[in-house]
């Protein structure tokens, strides 16, 4: 089978399955419930499938921080003065073992329900995805469901140094843990005596409320104190954190989303990345990674993908949000040249705003071009978020996570879009005119990603450069792209600006020599996102003409069916 463009839906189950219509805000989940992996139905993930994913990546399914008391499962209270929110972080890990019991309708089952969504998933025809959070845990990390033999991450550390190579931790020796949020008082106090390092490389018993006070920073083999680095013999926490890495593989993940890569020593990832492979050579490794300088680094450790946020992302916002001209997208495929199929693309997930937020865009429907840029620009894979393709804005403040245009990860909370669609599992279109085209919409974008063999492996041409002079064409607002293979070429323009565009594009000869394209071509063309059907040629002489709506884009497809030679000595 021709290798797909991965398309990866990313949702959280607790938000995701949450029916619950009247959410109160800072409520518990005994007033707001949650959602739960069972509720993934099958029904749901074909739902989802139709909208051209391959790929569901279950945020927050291991056991994580919570305010809600499991103690009559043998599960320990976490103390809620070092919990971000009354659900917690999905990134402050309390159990790497464990799956979180607040998405179990039969907690003692919680494991067993999480297999069954997985095998749910793959029935379905969709690769599983989890998160693999490598760099630091929850204040109170304790595993109780490890597997016999396997030693707890802290268990045997020195307490009373900074750092020792065999500690799973780093200690601030004879001080107190005292952040600058309230701990609570008597027996309700959170207690932790010498302070451990927080996650976010605080190596102070101080840290602020805007770090993650919540987390502790695990110990990779690097003194922190004087830079020295002791890999050689592998450090313990290498050791567990690799049966860790198995021990989901085991269970037929297809990939791991690893969260913040580059705050962990690349060594480990050289080392831990192959010795999966030994046993689970299908998996795949996402990087989440904030730095274009360690990309091809990280990629030679043995990533698939990684984020590329401060790229494409950010280029792309800026164009939406700062005027920043369309222009600079030249830029961003040659900052990734060579290692573009790498690059995992979106315009939106748990950390970022929601396009339609008025801190963003403002607008479900300006995201067209910067869908379509994200989509088709190269073979490597597009993600969205759950509700994006919905049109879902953010604008709820729903307790620890306030009105800033982002969907909570903290909280108990129903997302009124998504429940909207759902309908209690039986999508049957309770939604309204909008949201049902822009669902339809996000649709055909995506799932051309693989229809098309030049969105899914074809090359790609940039047609800027000959046409920054051209007055059919605004740089600033405008962009336009070749994706060939061998049976077609995909024109594809991009409109940016607030009014629709008859443009006329510039193709260069050097186009057609180095994508192998016939020149010439005569022939019934459509254009795929609206389905219109024209007469269109390929050809240096008279360039491409094609009338985009503001805030739109068009793909035109020519079939290489009717051919004039290529002229000699052309450039």
């Amino acid at each position: 089978m021709t290798q797909q463009k991965p398309i990866i839906y990313q949702l959280l189950p607790r938000l995701f399955t949450n029916y619950c219509e009247t959410p109160l805000v800072n409520g518990p989940i005994t007033r707001n419930g949650s959602g739960k992996l069972n509720q993934i139905t099958s029904r749901i993930l074909k739902e989802i499938k139709h909208l051209g994913t391959t790929h569901v990546w279950y945020t927050g399914v291991i056991e994580h921080s919570h305010d809600t008391d499991y103690t009559s499962f043998g599960i320990p209270k976490d103390n809620p003065h070092v919990i971000k929110g009354h659900a917690g972080s999905p990134y402050a890990i309390t159990d790497y073992y464990d799956i979180d019991p607040d998405l179990a309708e039969n907690v003692p089952d919680r494991m067993a329900e999480f297999e069954a969504l997985v095998e749910r998933t793959h029935r379905a025809g969709l690769k599983v995805i989890i998160d693999f959070v490598p760099n630091h845990v929850a204040r109170q990390y304790r595993s109780d469901a490890r597997p016999a033999g396997i030693a707890d991450l802290g268990e045997g550390d020195n307490h009373e140094m900074f750092f020792s190579p065999t500690n799973n931790f780093y200690y601030i020796t004879r001080q107190q843990f005292a952040p600058s949020v309230d701990l609570g008082s008597g027996d309700d106090a959170y207690v932790e005596f010498p302070a451990k390092a927080s996650g976010n490389d605080c190596f102070t018993a101080f840290p602020g409320a805007c770090d993650w006070y919540d987390t502790v920073k695990l110990n990779y083999g690097i003194d922190y104190g004087d830079g020295s680095r002791h890999f050689d013999p592998i450090p313990p926490t290498w050791l567990k954190m690799l049966h860790i890495l198995r021990y989901w593989a085991a269970k037929g993940i297809d990939g791991f989303r690893c969260d913040m890569v580059h705050m962990v020593p690349l060594e480990f990832w050289q080392w831990a990345i192959p010795a999966v492979r030994d046993h689970y050579p299908d998996v795949r490794f996402i990087a989440e990674i904030y730095d274009v300088a360690l990309y091809r680094p990280f990629i030679s450790a043995g990533f698939d993908y990684l984020y590329d946020k401060v790229n494409l992302y950010d280029t792309l916002r800026g164009i939406e949000c700062h005027q920043l001209s369309a222009a600079h997208l030249t830029s961003c495929w040659q900052t990734v040249e060579g290692i573009g199929p790498h690059m995992l693309n979106f315009l939106e997930n748990h950390d970022e705003q929601r396009f339609a937020s008025p801190f963003y865009a403002g607008n479900p429907w300006r995201v067209i071009p910067s869908l379509v840029a994200s989509a088709t620009m190269s073979t490597g894979p597009m993600m969205i978020y759950f509700g994006q393709e919905l049109g879902e804005p953010g604008t709820d403040a729903e307790g620890y996570s306030g009105h800033d245009g982002r969907t909570t990860i903290f909280d108990y909370w129903s997302v009124a879009s998504v429940r909207q669609w759902l309908n209690k599992g039986r999508c049957d279109g309770q939604l309204t005119p909008a949201q049902d085209e822009l669902r339809r919409l996000y649709a055909r974008i995506l799932r051309l990603c693989n229809a098309e063999e030049a969105i899914r492996s074809g090359a790609f041409f940039d047609l800027m450069y000959v046409n920054y002079e051209n007055p059919r064409l605004n740089p600033h607002r405008h962009y336009a792209y070749l994706r060939s293979c061998a049976g077609s070429t995909l024109v594809i323009l991009l409109n940016f600006g607030d009014t629709p565009a008859e443009i006329n594009v510039r193709l260069p000869y050097h186009a057609f020599e180095t994508l192998g394209m016939p020149v010439g071509v005569d022939s019934r063309a459509c254009e795929l996102i609206s389905g219109e059907v024209q007469r269109k040629e390929l050809s240096p002489d008279t360039g491409f003409t094609a009338s985009v709506a503001a805030h739109g884009a068009a793909i035109w497809k020519i079939s290489h069916d009717r051919v004039r030679p290529l002229l000699p000595g052309k450039n």
